[in-house]
């Protein structure tokens, strides 16, 4: 039978209890050292270690139950004030196991969530955004931000070893890879983040207000009240924003600069920026509606990056057509407005300008590269072509950039195949433009301003001349080292706006007559025979191409269908759907005899413009992997936008888009979810 044990002290106090002895063997010593130099001191020293012995032996074991009994009330006191201080702790505080069922809390902790200490549910059943993989496994510690009660919470959770109880406990058994508490606490973040968003709220915000008609809405009204409806206009805008609680200050006749606060932005978000609309309401006999762009600068590093934002906002406003609202908020790009049709301009300076400024770049290099869009149409065609003729006058040696060559372009490239009246190489492949291309080459980019659409990306990456012509209105992406941008949204096709600077380019310009007819189908087939999007311009165009030797019968004749697709875009428009009563979609049937069944479907969103209540068309075709969507309208809907938010672009009445990854069924479902949404935001 074991002897009882008893309680012994222990580390430092044991050590310390122990003094009282330790310095009794130096006295010792001591008296020793007396004794040898008197005895009779030596005696008395003696007498008086053995009396201090005495005392300290009594004390030790005298107090020792004493001392032991006000350790222990002590360390017993020392535990209940740790918890009482827990328990009283202000910062919320609560113990979870490693699943994230609650252990222990606090009562700030229970106060929050509504429960006593007896509530021991898992942590998601009180905090729903909080899932098993915010707790920290792997990590020491983790941090989230939640609101519970229309409160801002960080919560707080850290890990707490329990190996030690683990080895030192037996009457528990801690499952392996479970040692571990878990620590929770609340910080109120409410009041911070209150101050942060009313901070945030009164950040100034930069914006641009540009009237897009300005010139011609005054022709358009009598001399003697011009003066009024320029001071009606300054009167809509500064009472529009000064009610937003904002400064306005007029730059120019046309042109004014505005500072809002960034909660004033938030609101003429939530309204759609309405002076676009309010501002055409200015009437005083003008036979022309005013129209204005908006462009807004957030969110920059300062005041300065605000205001060059806005300035690149207001350029993207008059490049997409004007009459529209363009937010650049740091990387992210927001459109509003648009809806409806640029004014096509009288004055041709533009024009002219422009093309002096082409036939200095391409006269100060040695070599010309031309290229389209992937999935070459004869728009690009034309327009490529028109430019390569311009590089021909100026004697320089020109290239076009074409991938594959579909249906809709092989005869056309066929009239300059093995032609002797041009060279070899007037066609080159992705391959051959690159070994072509280099810093004294000068790269047009034409009927696109996107690089990730046109036909080799990687050419812009190789010169430092890139000059972009096109008339599709502008997006998010653009093309940013360009050393001239013409980019015309109002005009009907690239075609006409390379007929245009032709005339501008030299004197007495002359184009052979297939030249010609490639320049004038582009229009053709852009304007779906002069119906849609054609002003006088483009008809000026055409006259100019048509004295140049175009033949319209020619061209006709070169434009006709086979059989084939004839009965495909039938097919299409007989198994259409007609969405919300007057969206039209419809989808391109797969036929391998299609040589381009992208443009069947193009051809067949124009044929369901001409049914009796149709706004706008809708047609998808599948082709080599990728679904492509046509989309068409007369007047009533911007299909430009609606593509914008399928990832695609293009005109106010003629868009498209593509889409990877997604079957026809994802593709239509996703194009109804879009005009749902954006219907009810009224965008469309």
């Amino acid at each position: 039978m074991n002897g009882r044990k008893k309680v012994k002290f222990n580390g430092k106090l044991k050590s310390y209890m122990q003094w009282p002895l330790i310095m009794t063997v130096f006295l010792i010593l001591m008296d020793f050292l007396v004794y040898c130099i008197d005895i009779k001191a030596g005696l008395v020293v003696s007498a008086f270690t053995v009396v201090y012995l005495i005392i300290a032996l009594v004390l030790l074991l005298h107090y020792k139950p004493n001392i032991m009994n006000e350790m222990i009330y002590f360390a017993t006191q020392y535990g209940q004030v740790q918890k009482k201080l827990l328990e009283e702790f202000d910062i919320p505080y609560a113990l979870l196991d490693c699943e994230g069922k609650l252990i222990w809390m606090n009562y700030e902790f229970g106060r929050i969530i509504g429960k006593d200490k007896a509530y021991h549910k898992n942590i998601q059943i009180p905090f729903p955004e909080i899932d098993p993989g915010m707790l920290p496994s792997k990590r020491s510690h983790n941090s989230v931000e939640i609101t519970h009660n229309e409160r801002d919470y960080r919560v707080q959770f850290r890990k707490i070893s329990v190996e030690i109880l683990d080895k030192s406990v037996d009457i528990i058994e801690i499952p392996e890879g479970s040692s571990y508490l878990i620590a929770m606490y609340l910080f109120d973040n409410t009041d911070l983040n209150e101050c942060l968003r009313e901070n945030q709220a009164q950040k100034m915000t930069a914006g641009l207000i540009y009237l897009d008609n300005y010139d011609e809405a005054l022709d358009s009204v009598e001399e003697v009240r011009r003066s009024l409806l320029v001071a009606l206009i300054d009167r809509k805008i500064t009472k529009y924003i000064s009610d937003l609680d904002g400064v306005v200050k007029k730059l120019e006749k046309d042109k004014y600069f505005i500072a809002i606060k960034y909660k004033s932005l938030k609101d003429l978000e939530a309204s759609r920026f309405s002076l676009l609309e309010e501002v055409k309401t200015v009437n005083i006999g003008n036979e022309m509606n005013v129209t204005l762009s908006i462009g807004i600068g957030v969110n920059g590093s300062g005041y300065i990056q605000n205001c060059e934002f806005s300035r690149i906002a207001i350029e993207m406003a008059l490049g997409r057509g004007g009459d529209q609202a363009v937010v650049k908020d740091g990387e992210n790009i927001s459109y509003y407005g648009g809806k409806s049709q640029q004014m096509e301009k009288s004055t041709r300076v533009k024009a002219r300008v422009k093309a002096h400024a082409l036939r200095e770049f391409i006269g100060g290099k040695e070599k010309v590269v031309i290229m389209g869009h992937q999935v070459t149409d004869i728009d690009s065609f034309g327009a490529a072509v028109g430019v390569y003729c311009a590089a021909k006058m100026l004697g320089k040696h020109a290239h076009i950039v074409l991938g594959d060559i579909n249906g809709s372009i092989r005869p056309w490239v066929s009239l300059f195949l093995d032609n002797p009246d041009y060279e070899k190489d007037m066609f080159v492949t992705h391959a051959e433009a690159k070994s072509i291309v280099n810093n004294d080459t000068v790269v047009v980019v034409v009927d696109t301003n996107r690089p990730s659409m046109t036909e080799c990306e990687q050419l812009l990456h190789m010169t430092k001349t890139i000059v972009v012509l096109d008339h599709h209105r502008q997006g998010s992406e653009v093309i940013k080292n360009a050393v001239l941008s013409y980019i015309e949204p109002y005009a009907s096709s690239a075609c006409e706006m390379i007929a245009e600077i032709l005339q501008y380019f030299s004197d007495n310009v002359r184009l052979k007559s297939r030249e010609a007819d490639c320049i004038y189908a582009g229009i053709i087939i852009d304007t779906n025979n002069f119906v849609t999007k054609t002003g006088v311009r483009t008809f000026e165009a055409a006259a100019f191409l048509r004295r140049c030797g175009a033949d319209v019968t020619r061209v006709r004749k070169m434009l006709r269908n086979d059989m084939a697709s004839y009965k495909a875009r039938a097919e299409v428009v007989r198994h259409s759907e007609v969405f919300r009563d007057c969206y039209a979609i419809s989808v391109c049937p797969p036929n391998q005899a299609l040589e381009s069944p992208t443009v069947v479907g193009a051809q067949a969103a124009n044929e369901l413009l001409n049914i009796i209540g149709v706004k706008a068309s809708f047609v998808m075709t599948e082709y080599k992997g990728r679904i492509y969507i046509s989309a068409r309208a007369i007047d009533e809907v911007n299909v430009q936008i609606i593509m914008e938010r399928m990832g695609g672009g293009g005109h106010l009445n003629i868009a498209g888009a593509q889409l990877d990854g997604v079957t026809l069924e994802d593709a239509r479902t996703k194009l109804k979810d879009t005009l749902i949404k954006m219907s009810e935001e009224g965008a469309i």
